[in-house]
């Protein structure tokens, strides 16, 4: 395997620009997920790394070689990169075993224990080498699409969304064997995906990518917790975005006076809270209060809307068998300190049901837990 770099990448087709300047590095045996939304470039910036489409300007290296760009440019089957699309790509007039050494030299293609090395590499039993494609399950094709890539010991391994297609149980499931059998064959891998979810579970570092340019690069922790703006914010979690009033490195907003995590000048600010640092309880007549309008009941968690005074709507989430009622009134505690960014136009929401007032997403762990102290700082 090798390490990945890509330096001041960029892309157009036609008029249309589609990378501007991108520049990563995934070094030798790391995990970086390519996120955003639709339309953003990471398909574009793949398929550049594999030798689909030539860049218009920029290089790709493959450990100290260079792939493309600098006046030179290596074709993609010769590159050493393999690659999992979407759907898998198996050829349905082959068994499992000869998908996963179709691209072996000729004699190694009747080694049955590669065959057999292979599929438990990636979770799957043996016998179902001699099985056709269409006698598996969206899953288990996935993982034979990967141990196809992994037969020929690539250089680096790229992922095109692959688990776009399965449902979402057995989306968690294959994505987990996938990223193990990544990590056990010590492969460098980059994942393109939509999914915060998927980039965060399972890449060392993620690129969020918006309108063609690399907007930050760092791991999951740090993406989540300290995002590079409200955007990046809203995009890789569920968040509490509220107007606030700073002053004296406190911010004033709906939800009490909080303490700041980075310095910030005194006026007018946005602040951004995570779903986990919101507490809700019986009511407190000190403490920041809301009433719950109504609850959508999902099994594993609920979303609970609550109407804040002064007209704002907040989407909770709450964990747990004990719900409020539509009706309750509830009090809101706030753990920790909240990031401020410079005022500006709200971002995007994330919810599937927008209410008919202004809201802010908050993802909360238990309606009735004891009243939380002052927020830490």
């Amino acid at each position: 395997m090798s390490a990945l770099t890509v330096h001041d990448l960029t892309k157009a087709f036609g008029a249309t620009r589609v990378l501007t300047g991108v520049s990563l590095h995934v070094p030798q045996g790391g995990f970086t997920a390519l996120l955003g939304p639709s339309g953003c470039g990471k398909t574009t910036l793949l398929r550049l790394i594999a030798g689909f489409d030539d860049p218009d300007s920029g290089t790709v290296l493959l450990g100290d070689r260079v792939v493309a760009g600098a006046g030179r440019g290596v074709p993609a089957r010769r590159r050493g990169i393999g690659f999992v699309p979407q759907e898998g790509g198996l050829f349905p007039h082959l068994t499992v075993a000869e998908n996963v050494t179709f691209g072996l030299p000729r004699r190694r293609r009747r080694d049955r224990a590669r065959v057999a090395g292979l599929l438990d590499l990636v979770g799957l039993d043996a016998g179902l080498a001699d099985r056709a494609p269409h006698q598996l399950s969206g899953g288990q094709q996935q993982r034979v699409a990967l141990a196809r890539a992994l037969a020929p010991e690539p250089s680096l391994v790229l992922l095109d969304e692959p688990f776009s297609s399965l449902d979402a149980a057995l989306r968690e499931e294959t994505r987990a064997a996938v990223a193990a059998a990544l990590s056990a064959a010590g492969a460098t891998a980059v994942l393109v995906t939509h999914d915060q979810a998927e980039a965060l579970s399972m890449a060392d570092q993620v690129a969020v990518l918006r309108g063609g340019r690399l907007v930050q690069l760092t791991d999951p922790r740090t993406l989540y917790r300290l995002p590079g703006d409200l955007d990046v914010a809203t995009f890789v979690g569920e968040a509490v975005v509220l107007d606030a009033e700073v002053r004296d490195g406190r911010a004033h907003c709906a939800l009490g006076v909080l303490p700041l995590g980075r310095d910030c000048p005194d006026g007018r600010a946005r602040v951004l809270l995570r779903p986990e640092q919101l507490r809700l309880s019986a009511p407190e007549p000190t403490a920041p209060s809301a009433r719950v309008r109504g609850i959508d009941f999902y099994g594993h968690d609920s979303r609970v809307w609550l109407d804040l005074p002064g007209g704002l709507a907040v989407s909770a989430r709450l964990e747990g068998a004990d719900l409020p009622a539509e009706g309750d009134d509830v009090s809101i505690a706030v753990l920790g300190t909240a990031l401020p960014f410079p005022s500006g136009p709200r971002p995007a929401r994330q919810d599937d049901r927008p209410p008919p007032r202004p809201v802010a997403d908050v993802h909360l762990e238990s309606p009735v837990a004891a009243p939380a102290g002052p927020a830490a700082g």
